[in-house]
């Protein structure tokens, strides 16, 4: 077997069969999930099973935190669910394999074709190791203090992603990366003032409790889903400032082309449009979810066309 000079250690590799069977499988997880997952639709052919692998690392670590599913996504199954410890230990397990060698025997089989994504598109792994942060957080935080923690969740969250998003079309300028973490963030607010009734279930409260006790809004009164002129004005509060947030990123859906601007500019769409949708319900995201159906997006689409 080959041995790396510098460390003494084996050297493992994963036949061309193996990763172009993994990136099968990876493309296969991203598809059963499109009606979540448009974005791999609008890249290149080329390009699309690098999507996937970045996809389907996510995706499945994102079930291990939030849906607790022993060894499975839900597409292939949800098995046992498990303990708080064991998605912590899962999603470590998640990290080492990660940052374990290319080709070293026993990999999961997103791990066979992230390591090639990495290895052709040159990734930075801490971007990976940020979300893997961001999902282990949400196994143990569940109340955020002021609107500082809750940007350094987005930073590591939601942000990676729109950096991946450029690097995996080669977009490397810093200028441009700075203003995809605007528009990621303002999307993963928006998503947590879309949900505040869903994540309630979850016993998660992302609004900040500074800012709730500002506006007089408890704890007891969001588990009593209590709509009121006091949640009114801290959801106004949030929404605005979250489309000041997007209204900063706008600029990179001007400084790209192909696709990609059209990619861009349908997720930035698409956020404010969530946006517009609390506003339309007075802001009642205690007993209402604005979602965007398909006739939204059909004409989110058509005006990231026309942009």
């Amino acid at each position: 077997m080959p041995v790396d000079t510098m460390t003494n250690e084996p050297k493992f590799h994963s036949s061309p069969q193996a990763i172009a069977d993994a990136y099968e499988a990876c493309t296969k997880l991203a598809r059963a999930h499109y009606e979540n997952f448009p974005v791999g639709r609008l890249v290149p052919r080329d390009m699309q099973p690098h999507v996937h692998a970045v996809y389907a690392f996510a995706r499945y670590a994102d079930d291990l935190a939030d849906e607790g599913y022993a060894g499975s996504t839900r597409t292939q199954g949800a098995s046992d669910v498990m303990t708080p410890e064991q998605r912590l230990a899962a999603l470590d397990d998640w990290e080492r394999q990660l940052l374990a060698a290319p080709g070293t025997p026993g990999l999961h089989f997103i791990f066979v074709a992230l390591h090639e994504t990495i290895r052709q598109l040159d990734l930075p792994v801490g971007l990976f190791t940020d979300l893997l942060s961001a999902f282990k957080q949400d196994v143990v935080k569940r109340r955020y203090a002021n609107f500082s923690e809750v940007l350094d969740y987005c930073r590591r969250s939601a942000n990676p992603i729109g950096r991946l998003v450029l690097l995996l079309h080669r977009v490397r300028d810093e200028e441009l990366h700075l203003l995809a973490d605007k528009i990621c963030t303002g999307l993963q607010l928006a998503n947590f003032w879309q949900d505040v009734g869903v994540d309630l279930e979850k016993d998660r409260i992302y609004l900040p409790e500074d800012e709730r006790g500002k506006y007089a809004v408890t704890e007891e009164a969001l588990f009593a889903r209590r709509y009121d002129d006091s949640y009114q004005r801290l959801l106004q509060f949030q929404v605005g400032r979250t489309q000041e947030i997007f209204d900063q990123g706008e600029a990179l859906t001007k400084k790209l082309r192909g696709l990609l601007r059209v990619e861009i500019r349908l997720t930035w769409l698409g956020g404010t449009k969530i946006l517009r949708k609390i506003e339309a319900l007075d802001y009642d995201t205690l007993n209402h979810r604005p979602t965007l159906g398909k006739s939204d997006m059909a004409v989110l689409f058509l005006k990231a066309l026309a942009s």
